[in-house]
């Protein structure tokens, strides 16, 4: 990546900088590493987490070069800094911008994404923006101005599945991405209600297994069933010494995420079978085996990837296009862990993650590719050569039924 980057630079004329962050363009939380390499990445043969998703990566047009521009810190990506790196990018020359971020819909007069994009095209760069990550709620869509490309996340050829094998014998596949492949050939198995900590808390429960409420003693070794009640379940297990956790959570099926510890996702009627077995046995025992691959014929929107109507401009059809955001290998910056978390403690040139952020680097090295063919092209001329040539996909869901747009796929 290093002899493709021709320019790297930093902004932060506001306030919004932390004391952890890092005032130069060192990517030190990975996103930036990980949608940069989706869309210009050369040829790595052997790349994989941790042997998953092992093979050659590749990005979307290894060919390109990079022209990086930090506008992001841990308190947020401020409107300054935003059209500051836009005029910067436009004086560069840039053919394509790819900005994987986003934020509430303002009027196109104060939006400054919708600005900066806008100057973008007046020069004749296109720009490609995410869709956003809170479907399937309707209007949830961001970056709607009509002269953004803008991209929703649809499946791949591939998913994630973690199988978990009952004390019983019963297998039962989950959703994850779990690098921890298992010492022994079974743990002993808790229901997280049955191991709080005595905590008397209103907002804090341990059958969700809420950070603090479980007691170290109880949990130690093993593995911990639990409620799922908006995430976080994972790190509250390892501060209590626990091996993994089974989780019953009722969201996003379709995508696997990565957690500190041996974790698989069940949905709400395979959990049933895990809450009987607990209750059938005075000595309930399990085990969470690394994730397999599996094979999928057909994309489909992502539920998480955020849908249209804009309250903005309901006449304008939004998203344009899907492509793939969901479970991407990619490369990953080494000044961080897997998951973020300073207690975990893998480190990866690679890491799988999903987002409107992972698909919308595809389509801007689509776009990329399309240009160099045709460099006179208008941004319009590009956007409408994709939108028109991508490939039909499947409705997910029911909820999918209002979602009609064209998938690219840069396989």
């Amino acid at each position: 990546m290093c002899s493709k980057i021709i320019g790297a630079k930093y902004f932060h004329l506001s306030d919004d900088i932390g004391p952890e962050d890092q005032p130069s363009p060192i990517d030190i939380d990975g996103h930036g590493t990980h949608t940069a390499s989706t869309a210009a990445g050369s040829l790595v043969r052997g790349a994989s987490l941790y042997g998953l998703a092992s093979g050659t990566a590749r990005g979307a047009v290894p060919r390109a070069r990079l022209a990086i521009y930090k506008v992001c810190w841990s308190l947020g990506c401020s409107s300054v800094d935003l059209l500051a790196a836009y005029d910067e990018a436009i004086a560069d020359g840039v053919d394509i911008i790819s900005a994987s971020l986003g934020g509430p819909s303002y009027e196109l007069f104060n939006d400054p994404i919708a600005i900066g994009t806008f100057h973008a095209m007046k020069k004749g760069i296109l720009s490609v923006c995410s869709a956003g990550n809170d479907g399937p709620t309707l209007s949830t869509i961001t970056n709607v101005a009509p002269w953004i490309f803008t991209v929703a996340a649809s499946t791949s050829e591939r998913q994630f599945k973690t199988l978990v094998r009952l004390g019983n014998g019963r297998k039962l596949e989950g959703v994850s991405v779990n690098t921890f492949s298992p010492s022994k050939k079974n743990y002993p198995l808790i229901n997280g209600a049955k191991a709080g900590n005595g905590t008397r808390n209103p907002y804090l429960f341990p059958s969700y297994c809420d950070f603090g409420t479980l007691d170290p003693k109880k949990v130690k070794g093993k593995i911990v069933y639990c409620i799922d009640d908006g995430g976080g379940q994972d790190m509250s297990v390892a501060a209590a010494k626990g091996f993994g956790t089974i989780i019953n959570s009722a969201s996003y099926e379709d995508t696997a995420f990565t957690f500190m510890i041996s974790t698989a996702i069940l949905n709400n009627v395979t959990s049933k079978q895990v809450t009987n077995y607990i209750k059938s046995t005075r000595s309930p025992k399990a085990v969470i085996y690394k994730s397999h691959t599996i094979n999928v014929t057909k994309a489909f929107v992502a539920s998480f990837s955020s849908r249209g109507p804009s309250w903005l401009s309901p006449n304008i059809l939004k998203p344009d296009i899907a492509a793939p955001g969901v479970d991407i290998l990619a490369a990953f910056s080494t000044l961080t862990t897997v998951t973020g978390n300073i207690e975990d403690k893998r480190i990866s040139k690679f890491n799988i993650i999903s987002g409107t952020s992972m698909s919308c680097p595809h389509v801007s090295g689509a776009a990329a590719y399309v240009k160099s063919f045709h460099p006179t092209w208008s941004p319009a001329a590009i956007k409408s050569a994709l939108m028109t040539t991508g490939g039909g996909g499947e409705v997910g869901h029911l909820w999918d039924s209002n979602f009609e747009h064209s998938i690219t796929n840069n396989s």
